[in-house]
């Protein structure tokens, strides 16, 4: 085995992914900026959840939020829904894991918050709950998919926005996800601060 031509293929795939997916999530990247700056404007929260390395992710984006991504800035309302334990194994103990990110969204989220929904997969069974309780508090969803998007297509109103990662693999899928939530930060700070 040829290590450093392994690693040199995954640096390869990973740039191709991104490269080819950028004409077809750019567009839906910047109509989920614009909804989640509206939403931070009018002092709503962005709730975040995902599975995995997908909860990874939700922790990284309410990070940027709450600290900041590039520059200074007034600290912004986002929430990641897989960071308490307590809640997280009380929930998925008395009703089911399904539920554990759901009861959270309508225990906190109201009209005009956003749902940032990640699955690789697009048919994680805890995020489609919650996208579900999303509907149920009148909150717009910005869903992270790949993978064709899986139920997620099936769940997503006609106000939300599905950005669907074009590629199968789980990781080239993560990475993607991975810059596509730093483009949401910059973007958001960008509107917000008219940062160049």
């Amino acid at each position: 085995m040829d290590l450093i031509s392994r690693i040199s293929q995954q640096f390869t795939d990973s740039a191709h992914t991104k490269l080819k997916s950028v004409e077809e999530l750019a567009g839906p990247i910047a109509v989920a900026i614009e909804l989640m700056v509206g939403c931070l404007m009018s002092e709503g929260k962005i709730l975040a959840c995902g599975n995995g390395g997908s909860a990874a992710d939700s922790q990284h984006f309410a990070a940027e939020m709450v600290g900041r991504f590039e520059v200074e800035r007034p600290e912004l309302a986002a929430i990641a829904l897989s960071t308490d334990s307590s809640i997280l194994t009380a929930v998925g103990n008395d009703y089911s894991f399904d539920q554990i990110f759901a009861r959270q969204v309508r225990a906190l989220g109201k009209h005009g918050d956003v749902l940032l929904a990640i699955s690789t997969s697009g048919n994680s069974a805890n995020v489609l709950e919650a996208i579900r309780a999303a509907h149920d508090r009148d909150m717009r969803v910005v869903a992270l998919t790949g993978k064709g998007g899986g139920k997620v297509n099936d769940a997503l109103s006609s106000e939300d926005v599905h950005i669907c990662v074009p590629a199968d693999r789980t990781a080239r899928i993560q990475e993607v996800h991975l810059l596509t939530l730093h483009c949401l930060c910059d973007g958001i700070d960008s509107v917000l601060l008219g940062v160049e």
